[in-house]
């Protein structure tokens, strides 16, 4: 692994600039390895920089590979901006050793333990879905922007200026995500996705969740989790449950197939936004947006859910 990094260094100095062309010509240049990331950065230095994602949208991070043009984003960076926590998978190495000689931020290794929720299926890693739960996001858009300034002291008033507006969207988004999640949790309802990324979602917002995969995606569900999940939806009347924008449906596909076989309906609604944004020109193309566009979804199928129990007089 060492001496293929070391090649792709050699390869990325011989490259072009990528970065530097037209109006942005001269622009100091963030690269972040996620979209989710990127759109945080985005609206922390506004117009002062080129701010460049490495995954495009519906990437799944988990398997993310990095190639040759990847590589060149890092090394055209005059900051590299990633999520940590183990998100990027099979990025890591890479990035652990890019850091030793270049300017990067960690972003989750700026948040306190104590608000990290432990993972299921591996010793001493954490959930890395941090942006599920607003508030936590907000912490880690701030302790960015604190990274950012540090590295570009002239752009402090600016850059607090744009925090300022941030938070209070993500302060508004919130609250949004609260009083609407409230308005089902008392009827019971259980958030059920394809795999494990809505912890922090549940705890923030109070709300049971259940993945059919653990918080990775590099292994398939077996029989018995598509098994023991059918039983659970029969056993708690769920009508409705949610596939992902970034991860094939096929195994959730076999969730609702395992019902009909027993007799029970379930709806199979969404896609949920989870490990990347929507289209750029869409509803979920912002992190904003992305929230906000679940939440509804979520609300409105299980909702759903409550009418049809109240219409048959259940």
């Amino acid at each position: 692994m060492r001496t293929r990094f070391w090649l792709f260094v050699g390869l990325a100095l011989l490259s072009s600039c990528k970065f530097e062309n037209g109006e942005d010509r001269g622009k100091f240049r963030i690269t972040a390895t996620t979209n989710i990331m990127a759109d945080g950065v985005r609206a922390l230095v506004g117009d002062s920089a080129v701010v460049t994602p490495i995954m495009a949208v519906g990437v799944d991070p988990h398997l993310y590979k990095a190639s040759q043009r990847d590589l060149d984003l890092l090394f055209e960076a005059d900051l590299v901006v990633y999520h940590g926590l183990h998100l990027e998978g099979k990025m890591v190495e890479v990035l652990h050793k890019f850091s030793r000689t270049h300017p990067v931020v960690n972003v989750g290794a700026t948040l306190p333990p104590t608000l990290l929720i432990a993972s299921p299926d591996y010793a001493n890693t954490v959930d890395p879905h941090i942006w599920f739960d607003v508030h936590l996001w907000s912490i880690a858009m701030r302790n960015l922007k604190d990274e950012i300034i540090k590295r570009k002291p002239a752009w402090k008033s600016y850059v607090n200026a744009n925090w300022a507006k941030f938070k209070a969207q993500l302060d508004e988004l919130d609250q949004y995500s609260t009083q609407k999640i409230k308005s089902i949790t008392n009827q019971g309802q259980v958030l059920i996705t394809a795999h494990d990324a809505f912890s922090y979602f549940g705890k923030a917002y109070q709300i049971e969740v259940k993945g059919l995969q653990g918080l990775s995606t590099l292994s398939e569900p077996g029989l018995n989790d598509v098994s023991s999940l059918v039983s659970f939806i029969i056993e708690k009347d769920i009508k409705a449950i949610f596939v992902e924008q970034s991860i094939s449906p096929r195994a959730i596909k076999a969730v609702v197939e395992g019902c009909k076989r027993k007799g029970h309906q379930v709806t199979l609604a969404g896609p949920l936004y989870t490990d990347s944004l929507g289209d750029p020109n869409g509803p979920a193309g912002t992190y904003v947006g992305m929230v906000k566009t679940n939440v509804d979804e979520i609300v409105n199928n299980l909702n759903q859910h409550d009418t049809t129990n109240r219409a048959s007089g259940s």
